[in-house]
């Protein structure tokens, strides 16, 4: 069975662009074909460094801030916040069976297709969500290529057993989506990717993620917001990150919403009836009688 995807969705068209609109002003992509591994040619969204090759941000944090006030106000946020107090975090809200997991993929693709970032990790709290995610790119690739021109692009999940793959990761010049558990790395002490490996030259094998300063994805991201989590987020090093989900605890810098209500009037969603427990009929409800 083959699925085919709706690629003109209005409400997802606009959640991708929230994202995009924030790096307005970032030099644009000149093409696959004029990178080169000189440093003196490569794009202005590419970085070399002595670990491979990294998103390169050339964008000041106030033209950010300013894009954030522009497409907070586009989309009608209200509740507005600020970058200095907030960071480069910026929280995409999206009613469930709405299509998040698709947005949030098309817009690493549509990243890499205006400005040429190249480094990308989703970060999920269970494994459950982190086999979903691999099977939705999985089905959604020829989907994608149909619509960025065929893009070279390699995605893996995390491994402990195959750490080598991080150093691919970060020497790779092309697209790079790595899909990794909190747990494999929220903790310091007997985790591989944080101990001093022979095999990668001595270095702890987080430090070609951290070389390569990526975009980071977080999937249900209420589910990570303990200080342990937090400080795992930050040890990757990402020059932004990107959070999605329905239930947020924290609406990080809100770029776009869809909530239950707004999902329901676009029939995106079913309305829920409820049923009562008690049956309508009361003849067996409780009672109190008085005796004189």
């Amino acid at each position: 069975m083959k699925f085919k995807f709706d690629a003109k969705q209005q409400y997802q068209l606009d959640a991708i662009t929230a994202v995009v609109d924030l790096f307005d002003g970032q030099p644009l992509n000149k093409g696959s074909f004029e990178l080169t591994l000189s440093d003196s040619f490569m794009s202005a969204s590419q970085a070399l460094t002595h670990l491979g090759i990294g998103n390169n941000i050339k964008l000041k944090h106030d033209g950010i801030k300013n894009n954030l006030k522009k497409v907070q106000a586009k989309n009608n946020i209200t509740r507005r916040t600020d970058i200095k107090t907030q960071g480069l975090n910026f929280a995409i809200e999206m009613e469930t069976g709405t299509g998040k997991t698709y947005v949030y993929l098309r817009t690493l693709f549509k990243l890499n297709d205006k400005y040429g970032f190249k480094k990308f990790i989703i970060v999920v709290p269970s494994v459950a969500i982190r086999e979903g995610v691999l099977k939705s790119i999985e089905i959604m690739k020829e989907h994608f290529h149909d619509l960025y021109n065929n893009i070279p692009f390699n995605h893996f999940v995390y491994d402990s057993k195959r750490v080598n793959e991080l150093r691919g990761f970060a020497a790779a010049n092309e697209m790079q989506i790595m899909i990794i558990n909190i747990d494999s790395f929220n903790k310091k002490a007997n985790n591989i990717i944080h101990d001093l490996r022979d095999k990668m030259g001595g270095r702890r094998p987080i430090e070609f993620i951290e070389a390569t300063n990526p975009i980071v994805i977080m999937d249900e991201p209420q589910n990570m917001e303990s200080p342990k989590a937090k400080e795992a987020i930050a040890s990757l090093n990402p020059f932004c990150t990107l959070r999605y989900s329905a239930t947020h605890r924290n609406k990080y810098n809100l770029i776009y919403q869809l909530d239950p209500i707004d999902a329901f009037q676009m029939r995106l969603v079913k309305k829920i009836s409820v049923a009562p427990v008690l049956a309508e009929n009361n003849a067996n409800a409780a009672f109190i009688k008085v005796n004189n």
